[in-house]
């Protein structure tokens, strides 16, 4: 009997390709074949996110395309949007089966029926309180370095923010487990793997949740991170985002003399005007990022350091939006991660007065993002002629490979396939564009 096939398309952050993953080998111990979304399968997974207003346009998308491929193939969308917006996602044409928060790591439960749905998609998706456990994921097979769940869920109230109705309260693994996961991961043959979770310098509050009360810390970051850089087989970690509050001088000093922590770290700031962190609900005042920033590159000078930020939030006044603009021009930081505020419901924002209009967000979006290409072109331009130690991976453009530095600078420099996947010293040569560095090997192999 041919092996039922299935098909996955991920949205969004690395904790959704993480998860993605995870429920592929999950398919693949039972049996199934995973093929290429484009090869056409019986079953397709769409893993949502909820992050922008798009996401409703997304998936409507990606369900036309999934059966433009499949006609027939049975269509189960899973991820934040469907935790969400499950009856919306429900009568989206062409969706089987949608599951919540709670319920999407027992998928291969809700599949035994694979007829498809005449009319509307059945609904599993609970109050996102029952989604109180860590299940723990990693990616592996599609890129040269694993994406390691560590942590799920939010405590934190941003009042942009939907991700913890998406997901729930805070929650994190064991540092025994995590450990054991990235062990397992090296001797799969991944040379780098990225922390990832919602909010994971939060990491260590443990899952056995009682409704009203807080689960007991069992853990810090800090010692999670001390326990990783004792794994064999991984040449670094990369600490994915971490808010500023909770990237400690601890953590920072930690990271700058340890064996396999990547000088590397992007943290949130979302606005640089403290009326606006305010009214967010932000824990950390502008004062408080600019010194993490300034320790960082005190330890680290050759760090890179990478910034979310929002535009277009409530109240947000063309002199508020410029001292944002000054603050982060001033500021030794090397790339920036620009989002056009958009209402969300259910978020206390989309109750607030003085909307910007649409047009000035996409403005303000427009001058930061010239901003960040600036940025990252000077933070390229002051390590030309470096040597630094690179992981190579192939490159769109076959005759050529990439890979990033250990400060995140990527680079190119024409293929020699027996160094994928290995970590080698080159030396940065010049700027080819916006994004990339030509390098070439440091040394001649032998």
């Amino acid at each position: 009997m041919t092996p039922r096939s299935v098909a996955f398309y991920t949205l969004g952050c690395k904790l959704n390709y993480s998860e993605t993953s995870s429920i592929g080998r999950l398919f693949e111990a039972s049996g199934y074949q995973t093929v290429d979304f484009e090869l056409g399968a019986d079953i397709y997974v769409i893993n949502t996110c909820s992050v922008t207003d798009f996401a409703d346009r997304k998936c409507r998308n990606i369900v036309r395309k999934a059966l433009r491929h499949s006609p027939h193939a049975f269509v189960v969308v899973i991820g934040c949007y469907a935790q969400l917006k499950p009856e919306e996602i429900a009568n989206i044409p062409g969706v089987d089966l949608v599951l919540g928060a709670a319920e999407k790591f027992q998928i291969l439960d809700y599949i035994d029926d694979l007829s498809k749905a005449p009319g509307k998609g059945m609904v599993q998706a609970g109050k996102v309180q029952q989604a109180n456990s860590f299940v723990d994921a990693f990616s592996f097979g599609d890129r040269t370095r694993s994406f390691l769940k560590v942590q799920d869920g939010c405590d934190y109230k941003c009042t942009f923010c939907t991700i913890p109705l998406a997901r729930g309260k805070s929650r994190s693994d064991t540092i025994e487990n995590v450990v054991a996961n990235a062990e397992k991961i090296a001797s799969m043959g991944v040379k780098e793997i990225v922390l990832t979770g919602v909010n994971i310098g939060d990491f260590g509050n443990g899952t056995a949740v009682i409704e009203g009360t807080k689960p007991k810390k069992e853990a810090m970051f800090i010692d999670l991170i001390k326990a990783l850089d004792e794994v064999e087989g991984i040449e670094r970690f990369r600490i994915s985002s971490i808010e500023p509050n909770l990237c400690t001088n601890e953590i920072i000093e930690f990271v700058a003399q340890s064996k396999r922590f990547a000088p590397h770290f992007h943290m949130p700031l979302q606005s640089g005007n403290n009326k606006q962190l305010q009214a967010m609900r932000r824990r950390y005042k502008r004062e408080l990022y600019a010194d993490r920033v300034a320790t960082i590159k005190s330890l680290m000078p050759h760090s890179c350091i990478g910034v979310d930020v929002i535009v277009g939030f409530p109240n947000e006044t063309a002199e508020d939006f410029l001292e944002t603009y000054r603050f982060i021009h001033e500021l030794d930081v090397s790339y920036l991660h620009v989002f056009t505020y958009s209402e969300r419901p259910n978020t206390p924002s989309i109750e607030m007065e003085n909307s910007v209009p649409m047009e000035e967000r996409r403005r303000r979006n427009e001058m930061l993002t010239i901003l960040s290409e600036k940025k990252r072109h000077h933070f390229y331009e002051q390590h030309l002629g470096e040597t630094r130690k690179v992981l190579f991976e192939e490159h769109k453009a076959q005759e050529w490979m990439s890979g990033f530095t250990d400060n995140y600078i990527k680079i190119a420099l024409p293929i020699q396939k027996e160094l994928l996947n290995e970590v080698h010293s080159v030396t940065l040569k010049r700027i080819v564009s916006s994004s990339l560095v030509e390098a070439k090997l440091a040394y001649t192999l032998a």
